[in-house]
């Protein structure tokens, strides 16, 4: 079986984008676009993806890290025939070549197979669509026996040829000896002055090797991005096709063009997600879970029967089943709720894991704390866990109840069945079934006159 090497090309600059950014870092449901490619890329076995890195290099190479094999540098931007020459050094013997484009993101897998199938000896495939205004792309020319015989961009056009609508992608696919072979062979004679990769297929038909023209199940899987309004139409393209699969596998959405997936979502049935919801990274929904409006989940796991209510802000968290949160709580990287669980409105907790059945209905900050079963915690309670330099745990023992507005400065224990007192300051640990009350004394000053204006 042959080898196969992927060559990416993110050399661009962007200039339609109006951005100090590589093109090719812009992001798409919150991954870059060169990303998606290389995601795309990794779903062939073995393969070997060469990146083709122009403006911006440095950055480009640092934020895609380790995804690809190799980086190379194109210091000129010649065309797309002299990006790829300068990946030839890392292309092997007897491989599978595949060209792929580092700012068209929404490429599929099922069309790569398919681009990887085509190549033999004799034979080279091209991804081809048809479109109803195929304006600014190289257009198919066919011969009489309706075989591909050329790539004509639009500048160098005449009037007949650019009535075509079958036009180029630029993906393309060939033997590695073809592609050394036939490389050297391309000039910039041209309106451009460039090296076109498309003076490949002109080069094949000579050799007598057949261009195989390969279609996309859709336009938008091959569309490149060169500005922000592009860039924007395949975000909501990508989110639709997001959210068709997830209401064929069981979830109702109340608007899908009102759906963000920004990584992998796994989810069972029969959940109900509600506008402007957001998921990013990796999230999981158990069976039967509400999310109301305004919801952000992030790297969570979410257990069955929850229920999220509107604005609420859930960050590397692990919610048990049946919990109700929200609305307008925030769970922080490190909480841990337990099955019955309740976060009500105006609650944060940061590094908290939560006992069955426990309760911190309102307007509270819980963090590096554990609470056991069964613990009710009053609006307005605080665990002081941070002295400006270190972090210290609070612990509240099973059963417990924490008075409104009580300040638990940490490290501290508040025992099993214990109670503290509404306004308390504790600072000291609890014994079990006992309570505590940390109040300054009352003052009542009799014969107290108010303030009264000046002037």
């Amino acid at each position: 079986m042959k080898k196969t090497d992927i060559i990416i090309l993110a050399a661009g600059k962007g200039t339609r984008m109006q951005s100090r950014l590589p093109k090719v870092l812009h992001k798409l449901a919150g991954q870059p676009l060169l990303s998606h490619v290389l995601t795309a890329a990794k779903t062939v076995n073995n393969a070997k993806s060469v990146v083709v890195t122009g403006f911006g290099a440095d950055q480009v190479e640092s934020t895609i890290a380790n995804a690809a094999d190799v980086f190379v540098a194109q210091p000129e931007q010649l065309g797309t025939a002299h990006a790829v020459q300068c990946a030839l050094p890392h292309i092997r013997e007897n491989a599978k070549v595949l060209i792929l484009y580092g700012d068209v993101p929404l490429i599929a897998p099922e069309t790569i197979a398919n681009m990887l199938e085509t190549v033999t000896s004799d034979q080279m495939g091209l991804l081809t669509v048809t479109l109803d205004d195929p304006t600014g792309y190289g257009r198919i020319i066919r011969d009489a026996d309706n075989n591909i015989s050329a790539i004509v961009e639009q500048k160098d056009a005449s009037p007949e040829q650019l009535q075509v609508s079958e036009v180029n992608t630029g993906v393309m696919a060939l033997d590695s000896e073809q592609l050394m072979r036939w490389l050297p062979q391309i000039d910039n004679k041209n309106a451009q002055g460039e090296y076109y990769l498309t003076d490949l297929i002109a080069i094949a038909r000579a050799a007598s090797v057949t261009v195989k023209s390969i279609q996309p199940k859709s336009p938008e899987e091959v569309e490149g991005v060169n500005n922000r309004v592009q860039l924007s139409q395949l975000e909501r393209a990508h989110q639709r096709e997001n959210a068709q699969k997830l209401m064929e596998s069981g979830t109702s959405l109340a608007d899908p063009e009102r759906f963000d997936q920004r990584g992998d979502l796994n989810v069972g049935t029969d959940n109900f997600i509600d506008v402007n919801c957001i998921f990013e990274g990796t999230v999981k929904l158990g069976s039967n879970v509400t999310i109301g409006p305004n919801c952000q989940i992030i790297n969570s796991a979410i257990g069955d029967g929850v229920e999220i209510k509107a604005n609420t802000i859930i960050e590397d968290s692990v919610v048990g089943d049946n919990a109700v949160l929200g609305p307008f709580a925030r769970l922080r990287p490190g909480t841990e709720l337990a099955d019955n669980t309740k976060i009500g409105n105006f609650v944060e907790t940061k590094k908290a894991k939560v006992g069955k059945g426990s309760k911190i209905n309102h307007l509270s900050y819980v963090g590096d704390a554990e609470l056991g079963e069964g613990v009710n915690v009053g609006a307005g309670t605080i665990t002081c866990n941070y002295d400006g330099a270190n972090k210290f745990k609070t612990i509240i023992g099973n059963n417990s109840f924490v008075g409104s507005n009580s300040t638990l400065v940490a490290p501290v224990k508040v025992s099993d069945n214990s109670f503290v007192g509404a306004g308390s300051t504790i600072t000291k640990d609890t014994e079990e079934n006992s309570l505590a009350i940390a109040r300054a004394k009352q003052r009542n000053i009799e014969g107290w006159k108010r303030p009264t204006k000046k002037g």
